[in-house]
């Protein structure tokens, strides 16, 4: 089973999920787990609309991480449609169990991505890089034991 995540990138800010769960504050990128049938592409746009209420194009794969054997794809994806902040999905609509923690959709400018806790670390690095440097053009592939 695989995880697919979407990139969106609008006037230098990035689109994250704020995460507030056990005392702790955290950000991820919007995404999430492949439902029947799908492909990579098809959760990330899925994911996307369900999260943060927007309908996304996939533009191209960043990023392929491998962990503890389970893939992630994390896509770069644009705009198409929506209104940020609408997603209807079970855990922006609190369907999940307090226990869980908080879901709330918030876009953060890019030159402040090195400053948030941003997880998965890996993915941190590289859109804190990008920020500075530009984006890679070829895909980053990552191997990982644990993180």
């Amino acid at each position: 089973m695989f995880r697919s995540r979407a990139i969106i990138i609008r006037n230098h800010h990035i689109a994250l999920i704020k995460r507030q769960r056990n005392d702790r504050t955290y950000y991820v990128i919007p995404g999430g787990g492949r439902e029947p049938g799908e492909t990579p592409e098809q959760t990330a746009v899925r994911e996307s609309f369900e999260e943060l209420g927007l309908c996304v194009s996939i533009d191209r794969l960043l990023a392929k991480i491998v962990f503890h054997g389970r893939e992630q794809f994390y896509f770069f994806a644009k705009v198409t449609g929506g209104h940020f902040g609408t997603g209807k999905g079970p855990e922006m609509v609190g369907k999940y169990p307090p226990e869980r923690g908080t879901y709330t959709p918030v876009w953060i400018p890019l030159k402040q991505v090195e400053n948030i806790d941003l997880f998965p670390p890996t993915i941190a690095a590289l859109v804190s890089r990008a920020a500075k440097s530009g984006w890679p053009s070829s895909v980053v592939e990552i191997m990982l034991d644990e993180e």
